[in-house]
């Protein structure tokens, strides 16, 4: 019987930083969220992984309980905040799991503090390239920014979350992991826990920030996970995109392995988190001992 997990705080550089305890020991798991996400999209993995490690799951600056200050949104910045968080739990070096923006943040921290980290795991993550998708930064806040949500009540909002996840076939209980992401308001309206401003620096760092120029300063073992949605994937621009992302981390990251996951959408966490769960799980033994080829595809647990 997987232990409830345990709220914590702690301070970084004056700032209050929350994250989940999951308990478990052995090799200590850090598990980083998306953008505007909050460290509950892992709350369905971090029990399975809690089986063999020792899990923390974090909120980044600007997200769920963490604090919400309107600058740091950098990379270098929000790389030390994890840092500290990683100090103050007793600077035992994990293994670093980001899901997408977070898998970025685990990139940018294994190239400032190497010895902070033994390895990661990019799951849908750590590969964004902003400038290399849109014309301009203009148009990659305009195409990444956030919904409106002004005065959507609460259980209008979380009906349509419900029905959207069962038509998709997500894991029973995700839809309160999407609810999580937001707060209610005094007239039962909800609001981004992430604020719009932030959610436009976080692009403003993405334009800025170009992963293919740090691949190789890491000295880790870096396991990567993309999701395929369709079977065509590789014939339409953006799966040809993903394949080409891919190709160029694997050739220039020499300690990587790659496992694509056939019939799987970005919050794969939230969709399938046993196959999450199996892959992160053993990530670091398995690619020490070399048991993974690249490239493997995944359509179900083995």
């Amino acid at each position: 019987m997987p232990q409830a997990p345990r709220d914590e705080l702690v301070t970084v550089d004056g700032l209050s930083f929350h994250y989940r305890d999951w308990g478990g020991s052995g090799q200590p798991l850090l598990l980083l969220h998306g953008l505007a996400s909050t460290c509950h999209i892992w709350d369905m993995v971090a029990p399975i992984l809690a089986e063999d490690h020792a899990v923390i799951a974090l909120d980044l600056r600007g997200h769920g309980e963490s604090a919400k200050p309107n600058h740091g949104y950098d990379f270098a910045t929000v790389a030390q905040d994890v840092i500290g968080v990683i100090n103050d739990l007793g600077g035992v070096a994990p293994v670093v799991v980001g899901h997408s923006w977070g898998g970025s943040v685990a990139l940018e921290l294994a190239v400032r503090a190497p010895d902070s980290l033994k390895g990661m795991a990019w799951v849908d993550g750590g590969m964004i390239n902003a400038s290399a998708r849109y014309s301009s930064v203009e148009d990659a806040k305009l195409e990444m920014s956030p919904p409106d949500f002004t005065g959507v009540k609460l259980e209008d909002f979380k009906e349509r979350v419900q029905n959207r996840h069962q038509g998709a076939g997500m894991a029973p209980g995700s839809h309160d992991v999407v609810m999580a992401n937001f707060e209610v308001q005094e007239d039962g309206t909800i609001k981004a826990r992430l604020t719009r401003a932030n959610h436009l620096r976080i692009i403003e760092a993405l334009w800025d920030h170009h992963p293919a120029e740090l691949y190789q300063q890491v000295q880790c073992p870096v396991s990567i996970m993309p999701a395929q949605h369709q079977s065509n994937a590789a014939t339409d621009y953006r799966g040809q995109s993903r394949f080409m992302s891919v190709d160029e981390a694997e050739q220039q990251l020499p300690n990587s392995k790659t496992v694509w996951l056939e019939n799987s959408i970005h919050d794969v966490p939230l969709q399938r988190p046993e196959l999450v769960s199996v892959w992160a799980r053993g990530m670091p033994p398995l690619l020490g001992a070399g048991l993974y080829e690249p490239s493997i595809m995944y359509t179900s647990l083995v």
